[in-house]
């Protein structure tokens, strides 16, 4: 995975941070927001009144949840010209972590737009009655929610070579490297206690998720280290003629 070697570090740890710190306003719009607001658990009835009465909100939801994982590609691939000097294996790791779970996200927002084709009564779903369109509608709505589980575990397994590397690099905190590898758990948690237990009713990674936010914070208000960055940058130049014997 070539990548051109950056001259400004600051400037790319900016950028990776800013585009960060955008996931957050995109995601609770579209995962957490949206959802909570119109779909009113046990009762489909109501959801559906919902969703038809605030169409452009639902419509909104599917548009930001897209918009975060296109965002996501460039956030991974930021941190990866920022984070390769300390271990390129590592960072080719999390830029393969992450862009596995873009598909499955996009792909996730399919079920959305079954929900939507049902509600605007197209002349083929005539020969459904009320119930049985009520019944398919939560049966997509279940769906969405089980694909966002499985999404999330690559959410979260990106997390830890990223903390890694963050941990190693010499040029940010070894604490948030620390907190970003404990929220990879806590991602992975919440994904098999969904699937195991779906009633459990704990979120794990609402207690895990703080790397996530002191990292793009640290790298938009600080940056990086620029003499430790340079440092590490020199001795993985040093070491490449060594390898390539």
């Amino acid at each position: 995975m070539a990548t051109q070697q950056i001259t400004n570090p600051n400037k790319t740890a900016r950028i990776a941070g800013f585009l960060y710190l955008l996931l957050v306003p995109l995601g609770i719009l579209g995962i957490l927001y949206i959802p909570t607001t119109l779909v009113v658990s046990g009762d489909i009835a109501a959801t559906i009144n919902n969703i038809r009465a605030n169409e452009s909100l639902f419509r909104l939801g599917i548009v930001s949840a897209i918009a975060a994982q296109l965002v996501n590609i460039f956030v991974v691939l930021y941190l990866y010209k920022l984070l390769k000097p300390v271990n390129k294996g590592m960072a080719q790791l999390m830029v393969i972590f992450l862009l596995l779970g873009v598909p499955i996200a996009f792909l996730n927002e399919l079920t959305h737009l079954a929900v939507l084709l049902l509600l605007n009564g197209a002349d083929y779903l005539a020969v459904f009655t009320t119930e049985q369109v009520q019944g398919i509608v939560a049966f997509f709505l279940d769906l969405h929610q089980y694909g966002i589980f499985i999404a999330q575990v690559f959410w979260g397994l990106w997390l830890f070579p990223m903390g890694y590397l963050v941990y190693k690099s010499g040029y940010l905190p070894r604490i948030i490297g620390i907190l970003l590898m404990i929220g990879c758990f806590g991602y992975l948690m919440d994904s098999f206690i969904f699937f195991f237990v779906p009633d459990f009713g704990i979120t794990v990674s609402e207690f895990t998720f703080l790397g996530e936010v002191l990292l793009p914070l640290w790298l938009v208000i600080k940056g990086v280290n620029v003499e430790g960055w340079k440092k590490q940058t020199q001795a993985v130049a040093k070491l490449e003629p060594l390898a390539a014997v």
